[in-house]
């Protein structure tokens, strides 16, 4: 995209078509094409300054559904970014995603990197959260459980299991992150390896409950299937 000095919707002064904040004022910034001549100019700016063109209403705003950003209590702006669809705070540059949304993100690798093209921006001049808090989802306003995805990226999100997963503004990138470098994979790893020890550890169980019935002369009783009712009792007796 040509680079162009544009004026800002907002206090008027002069910005760069590239920059995503005004310097002056700090708005937040995003360029559209002109309808009638398709030169550059600002979201927000009523007349277009290549050809003086009234400015057609562009819907950046919210709609019913649009909920409120969970840590600032602003409402969130829809978001696309190439075919995905999602929801995002202008100040503390939150996400919030549906989970169809997040899986779909996590298998395309061509979704990745346009999220990450578009986030690298928005990082750049988001303020980091520090404060570790539980959040109300923006779609019910019940408080989200914190969970580390996959148990494994270090990466703690937030999850209405109802409606969707809330990232604070580095934790999406993080995640993709995450998925890009094999991170999934050794999450499923150690999935298997710990249900794999669980199965060891159940095996060794039965085998030292039958142990000890043999020892107690119960072993015809214990595996008698009607007798299923009563074998915590019977454990309970011996302390097993």
């Amino acid at each position: 995209m040509t680079v162009e000095a544009l004026n800002c919707p907002n206090c008027g002064a002069g910005v760069q078509s590239d920059r995503p904040q005004c310097e002056f004022c700090k708005t937040r910034l995003k360029t559209v094409g002109c309808p009638s001549c398709f030169g550059l100019m600002f979201v927000g700016t009523k007349f277009c300054g290549h050809c003086g063109a009234i400015a057609a209403p562009i819907e950046v705003g919210l709609d019913e559904t649009s909920g409120d950003c969970p840590r600032c209590r602003r409402d969130l702006e829809p978001l696309q970014i190439g075919e995905t669809e999602l929801r995002g705070c202008t100040k503390c540059d939150g996400l919030w995603l549906d989970a169809v949304t997040f899986e779909t993100i996590c298998a395309d690798r061509e979704r990745q990197s346009a999220v990450l093209g578009f986030l690298d921006e928005r990082r750049a001049i988001s303020q980091p959260q520090t404060k570790v808090s539980y959040v109300p989802c923006p779609d019910c306003g019940q408080l989200m459980n914190r969970s580390n995805f996959a148990k494994a990226s270090g990466v703690i999100v937030d999850i209405c299991k109802k409606h969707g997963i809330w990232f604070d503004a580095d934790e999406l990138p993080a995640i993709i992150e995450f998925v890009q470098k094999g991170g999934m994979e050794i999450a499923r790893q150690r999935e298997r390896n710990e249900l794999e020890q669980e199965r060891e550890r159940l095996r060794d169980e039965q085998r030292r409950l039958a142990m000890q019935a043999n020892r107690t002369g119960l072993s015809g009783f214990l595996e008698d299937p009607a007798n299923s009712g009563t074998r915590t009792f019977v454990r309970r007796l011996f302390d097993i």
